[in-house]
């Protein structure tokens, strides 16, 4: 076709080494010292003799080998053997050539957009260098013996200052407090506002008039809950002050997710101060937690209009110890 401009140049012209005539019709061909196969004897260019040589009729080519329409001697003369490359196939970039705007990797549903392969000895590994080109970092896939393939999806922003990395354990990352150090996990929330008055009866009631944070390292509460940021053993402890409790009997636990347990404080719960004070419960519990379990504090009662107190005598606490 006709082209505005410079034709455009497209093949990998390589030179194949020198070659010394024999007593043979057929020679190994070479590029500094490597077996190398053409695509097709239409991609050459072979002088014999001073003679350029018909493809297919004055020799042939199977892999690396070509082989001419008859044996030499050693008194002929192999002048040269030049190779263009395939039809619109650049061959092997030169170093540095290959710039960005060249290197579009496309992912889909199905494939990644570059996979970094090993050799069969060596699992694929990826290295990012410094400034300088003298030395970097790899990242390396795990051995064959693994049997290994998953995803580790990134999280959509870039943290805060402490944080590291976490997995949900289908290989979404979220950030968490770095480490997951025991005791960094921690807050204290106590009653604020309003008194709380349990209207319903015989039911489990969650105690949402904890209001007041006094800490909560790592953001974890919200909504009177604690939702744990790391898998680990937990120190839960809580007090509720209750006023009006006539009931017949009253009860509290820390109620968490996932695990179905329950925990009663102090078991039933009888009169005290004549059925109208207060009376004051404390509970403290080890707890194993999944990161995003949640704890709440919770009360029972067999009557109605039991009135929780909106103090610091009420609070809920905790903190990771392992």
């Amino acid at each position: 076709m006709s082209y505005i401009g410079k034709t455009p140049t497209l093949g990998n012209f390589v030179k194949l080494d020198a070659l010394t005539a024999s007593a043979t019709a057929s020679y190994t061909m070479q590029v500094d010292s490597v077996n190398f196969s053409p695509e097709s004897v239409n991609h050459m260019l072979v002088s014999l003799n001073g003679v350029i040589q018909s493809p297919t009729t004055s020799y042939t080519i199977s892999g690396s080998t070509i082989t001419f329409a008859s044996a030499l001697t050693s008194s002929d003369s192999i002048d040269f053997i030049m190779v263009y490359g395939n039809v619109l196939d650049i061959g092997t970039p030169s170093d540095a050539t290959v710039t960005n705007a060249k290197t579009n990797f496309v992912s889909t549903s199905s494939a990644a957009g570059l996979q970094i392969k090993g050799d069969g000895t060596t699992d694929g590994t990826l290295q990012l260098n410094c400034s300088q080109n003298s030395h970097g970092i790899k990242l390396k896939s795990p051995p064959h013996s693994a049997s290994a393939s998953y995803t580790l999806t990134f999280p959509n922003d870039d943290g805060t200052s402490g944080q590291a990395l976490t997995t949900d354990g289908s290989g979404v990352l979220t950030w968490a407090t770095a480490g997951g150090t025991a005791g960094t996990e921690s807050f204290l929330l106590t009653g604020g506002g309003s008194n709380q008055t349990i209207s319903g009866a015989n039911a489990w009631t969650h105690i949402t008039c904890l209001n007041t944070e006094k800490f909560d390292v790592g953001n974890n509460c919200a909504s009177d809950t604690f939702t744990a940021p790391t898998t680990g053993k937990y120190l839960l402890c809580a007090t509720v002050a209750i006023a009006n409790c006539s009931g017949s009997y009253l009860k509290m636990r820390i109620n968490t997710s996932n695990h179905n347990h329950e925990f009663h404080g102090n078991g039933t719960q009888g009169n005290e101060g004549g059925g109208t004070g207060e009376l004051t419960r404390t509970l403290s519990i080890v707890t194993d937690m999944d990161a995003s379990d949640t704890a709440k504090l919770e009360i029972y009662s067999d009557v109605t209009s039991v009135v929780v107190q909106a103090s610091d005598n009420t609070y809920f606490s905790g903190c990771r110890i392992a």
